[in-house]
C-alpha cells in the first residue's frame, strides 16, 4: 500500500507521542477545513517500561513506541519519522523569572526582540543536573507600562516581560530522547503534557477567567493553572490512577488485573453513593471459590486514594496564590477523570466548580477512520494526544508560513538547540495572537 505523502498546499500532517506510565499513544492528524482536527489513525500499546512518567526501561519503552507507530502509520497510511513528543513526571519543576532587554532605540517592537527575550532565558542557571524544557511568557512592560499582552508594532526602548519557566531533569529528558532515536523517530519538539491537554479541553473563556487543569493519568497528576488567559502554575504530582489500583489489589485481596476491572467497571469517589447490599463476585486463583467484595468497600477504598491526591492538588491551588480568581474552576481529564463521582468529590474537597475536560469539541469528521476509534478519541483518556497533535499543527503552521520559499520545514537542516526552541516560540505566537479563540459548547459534562 503506498503511504500518503503530504503536497506544498496540503495542510501539514503531524503525529502526537505520548509516552504515559500505562499506555504510549501515536495520533496522527491535520487541521481540517473546518480549522478542527481531523485524526487520520491512532496507535497505542501497553506501557512496561515506564515508571510515574519516567523511562525505567529502555527497551521495553522502545518496544512500545514502535508498536504504536506501526498501528497509528497503517491506520493512517502515513511514513511516520517526526514526532511531537509529551513530557512529564515528578521531576518536573516550574519558576517565574523576569526577564529585561535595552533597544537602541524606540523604533516599533519586532518579533526578533521578543525572540531575545526568550533566548536569554535559556541562559539562567539552574541546579546541576536540570535543563529549561518550556519558556512561556506572561506579560509584557513596555518603557513602565505595564500589563501588555501583544507588544509587536509598539514603539519602546526598555522591553521587560515575566515568564513562567519549566525545567526538567537532564537524565529524564535524554531517557526520552534516547527511546524515539532507538524507535527510528526524531523528536521536533517536547511539549510539557498538561499544557498539551489544556489545548484539547479548556477554552479560551476559561483560561481568562481563571481555571485548574487536572490531568490524572497513571503514574502522575499533571496541574495547569491558568488566569486571564495566562499560565501561572504547573505541577506534577507522583500519583496517578495505578496507584488506586494497587490500593484495590491490598484492600480486596485480588490480582492487579482484577483490581484494575473492579477500578473502571465498578469503581466510584465517593463511598456514600453506593448501596450496602451490591455484591461483586471475582474468580478465584485455581481451585479456589469466588471471592465477594462489596462495592461500597471498594469506593471507601479508591476514595481514600482519591482525597489524598486532591488534597495535593489543592495544596498546588493554594501554594500558587490564585485559589481566590479561578472562577472557571477546576478541569479532571485523563484517565483517571472517567473515575465515577469524582466531580463530586473534587467540589466537596476543594469547594470550586468542576467538570469533565473532553476533547471531542476540536475533532473533526473522518469518514476513512473506524467509527470505534473515532468514539474512543472523545474519552477524557485522550486529551494529551489530541493536546499534542494542536501543539503539533500550530508549529508545523508556524514554520511554514515563515519559511515560504521552502514551502515545509525542513527537520534535517535545523540545529538541536533551534530545534528545541520551536514549541517555545510557538506559545509566543499563540500567546500574542488573542484573534484565534475556542469555542466552548454548553453540554454539562459533570455525571
Amino acid at each position: 500500500m503506498e503511504k500518503r505523502v503530504t503536497t506544498k498546499h496540503e495542510a501539514p500532517i503531524v503525529v502526537g507521542l505520548d509516552i504515559g506510565t500505562t499506555k504510549i499513544c501515536v495520533t496522527v492528524g491535520r487541521r481540517s477545513g473546518s480549522n478542527k482536527i481531523e485524526v487520520l489513525g491512532v496507535g497505542h500499546a501497553e506501557s512496561s517500561g515506564v515508571n510515574r512518567g519516567m523511562v525505567a526501561n529502555i527497551q521495553k519503552t522502545v518496544s512500545s513506541i514502535v508498536q504504536a507507530v506501526e498501528i497509528a502509520s497503517a491506520q493512517s497510511n502515513v511514513n511516520i519519522n517526526v514526532v511531537h513528543v509529551g513530557i512529564a513526571g515528578q521531576h518536573i519543576k516550574s519558576l517565574q523569572h523576569r526577564g529585561i532587554l535595552t533597544r537602541k532605540d524606540d523604533t516599533e517592537i519586532s518579533r526578533n526582540d521578543i525572540e531575545q527575550l526568550v533566548e536569554d532565558m535559556y541562559k539562567l542557571v539552574l541546579p546541576p543536573g536540570e535543563e529549561i524544557i518550556h519558556v512561556l511568557p506572561q506579560e509584557f512592560t513596555i518603557d513602565n507600562e505595564p500589563g501588555i499582552k501583544d507588544p509587536i508594532g509598539m514603539a519602546g526602548r526598555r522591553m521587560e516581560a515575566n515568564f513562567h519557566i519549566i525545567s526538567g531533569h537532564v537524565s529524564a529528558v535524554k531517557n526520552i530522547q534516547k527511546c524515539v532515536t532507538k524507535a527510528n523517530l526524531e523528536a521536533q519538539e517536547l511539549i510539557l503534557e498538561p499544557l498539551a491537554s489544556s489545548e484539547a479541553v479548556l477554552g479560551e473563556d476559561e483560561k481568562d477567567a481563571g481555571v485548574v487543569l487536572v490531568d490524572i493519568g497513571g503514574g502522575t497528576t499533571d496541574v495547569a493553572i491558568f488566569h486571564e488567559g495566562i499560565i501561572r502554575h504547573t505541577a506534577v504530582i507522583p500519583l496517578g490512577g495505578n496507584i488506586v489500583t494497587e490500593d484495590i489489589k491490598q484492600g480486596c485481596s485480588v490480582l492487579r488485573n482484577q483490581a484494575e476491572l473492579l477500578k473502571i467497571r465498578f469503581g466510584s469517589a465517593l463511598a456514600d453513593e453506593n448501596r450496602d447490599n451490591e455484591i461483586i463476585s471475582v474468580p478465584g486463583l485455581r481451585g479456589r471459590e469466588h471471592k465477594e467484595i462489596s462495592v461500597k468497600n471498594l469506593a471507601y477504598i479508591i476514595q481514600a486514594r482519591m482525597e489524598e491526591i486532591i488534597e495535593h492538588v489543592y495544596y498546588e491551588i493554594k501554594s500558587s496564590g490564585y485559589e481566590r480568581k479561578l472562577i472557571g474552576g477546576i478541569v479532571i481529564t485523563g484517565g483517571g477523570g472517567q473515575l465515577k463521582h469524582l466531580v463530586q468529590l473534587v467540589e466537596y474537597v476543594t469547594g470550586l466548580d468542576c467538570r469533565v475536560g473532553f476533547p471531542n469539541e476540536h475533532l473533526a469528521k473522518n469518514e476513512e477512520l473506524p467509527k470505534k476509534v473515532f468514539e474512543e478519541l472523545k474519552s477524557p483518556l485522550y486529551a494529551t494526544g489530541i493536546g499534542l497533535l494542536i501543539k503539533g499543527i500550530e508549529t508545523a503552521e508556524y514554520h511554514s508560513d515563515s519559511d515560504e520559499e521552502k514551502g515545509k520545514l525542513d527537520i534535517a537542516g535545523i540545529s538541536e538547540g533551534k530545534r528545541k526552541r520551536f514549541g517555545f516560540l510557538d506559545t509566543l505566537v499563540k500567546f500574542i495572537n488573542d484573534d484565534t479563540n475556542i469555542n466552548v459548547d454548553d453540554k454539562d459534562y459533570t455525571r
